[in-house]
């Protein structure tokens, strides 16, 4: 039987960003802590770098020759928070690139579940903007290729990061083939994902802002996942399930104030796994942020361990949070299947 795949490049290494919390460290302590797990016995691959055309496929022409040339140019800052250096072309190719193999893999039958580890993230990146330590939007070329390459329908796409993906959010605003149900810290960077904000056009409805307050916790992240996501799921039946996995709401991360545990995020994993599962539809995950090593290292293997079991885990007897239930009735209006 074909193993779970982990998507890796060395180039994330080059990306240099400098003094700055979206460094290169991330990727050696994430690798580390699989290394001595032996890789949780995943298969262990180099991604490719996405061809043009994928990332065209969300980006527009002169915005990916702009970043290109920018790096070339011997790079610098983008803007207050994001950088570039001469290699972070090439890194970024890898990044989208693992994001697109993850798509191919697991919709090829190649592998059961895979993840793609790889820098810089991407989910703040507009279709012409980069922002949030973000050049490209990988989890959104992830999905365009589902659609584009494989003929998906429907793709659910789950971002945990503490910090909202209004790069996802605004790519797939208008699209009713992706539901985009992010759960953030609000207020919080970069500002948006506000309830309201719901899609528009054709994909109004298919954009689901789950905002939290600063100090949540398991209680609360949990319960939106295994009381909120997983109905949302079975009402929308995704052909492809992808996590925008950012381990930033935890409780020792230095840029935002949730209170996620690592248990909270295996706990998360297990509820995403459940879903795919019971739709008998393929898993895979994009990584974001994540900026205390340690907690990112342990966070991202036991998520990779849930993802990679042979079955997942029972579910748990966990209540429905307040916000959860408000959640709930909130969207009930639009999915009826939840009322």
């Amino acid at each position: 039987m074909a193993h779970p795949l982990v998507l890796r490049h060395p180039s994330s290494l080059r990306h240099d960003t400098g003094a700055h919390p979206e460094r290169a460290a991330r990727i050696t302590a994430i690798e580390r802590e699989l290394g001595d797990r032996d890789w949780l016995d995943w298969e262990m691959r180099e991604s490719p770098a996405a061809e043009r055309s994928v990332v065209e496929a969300v980006h527009p022409a002169g915005y990916v020759d702009a970043i290109e040339q920018f790096c070339a140019a011997g790079g610098g800052n983008l803007d207050l928070d994001t950088v570039a250096s001469p290699d972070s072309f090439e890194a970024a190719l890898h990044s989208a690139g693992g994001a697109a193999e993850v798509v191919d893999a697991v919709l090829d039958n190649r592998a059961p579940v895979a993840a793609s580890l790889h820098r810089p993230p991407g989910h703040h990146a507009e279709a012409a903007r980069a922002m949030g330590f973000c050049l490209f939007n990988n989890v959104a070329i992830a999905a365009r290729r589902a659609i584009d390459a494989h003929g998906l329908d429907r793709v659910l796409i789950v971002d945990w990061d503490v910090h909202h993906g209004n790069g996802t959010n605004d790519i797939f605003h208008a699209d009713p083939r992706v539901l985009f149900v992010s759960i953030h810290q609000w207020p919080l960077y970069p500002g948006s994902g506000v309830v309201s904000d719901e899609g528009s056009g054709p994909g109004e409805g298919f954009t689901v802002n789950l905002p939290v307050p600063g100090g949540s916790g398991d209680e609360l992240w949990c319960s939106l996942v295994e009381h909120v996501v997983a109905p949302l799921a079975t009402a929308f039946a995704p052909e492809l399930v992808l996590v925008s996995a950012g381990f930033d709401a935890h409780a020792d991360d230095p840029l935002a104030g949730c209170e996620v545990s690592d248990d909270g995020y295996a706990a998360m994993a297990g509820s995403v796994r459940r879903i795919a599962d019971g739709l008998g539809v393929p898993l895979g995950m994009v990584l974001e942020g994540g900026y205390d090593l340690g907690a990112l290292a342990r966070s991202v293997t036991r998520t990779l361990e849930v993802f990679g079991a042979d079955a997942p885990p029972a579910a748990p007897d966990l209540a429905v949070h307040p916000v959860a239930a408000a959640a709930t009735a909130r969207l009930a209006a639009r999915w009826p299947a939840l009322a």
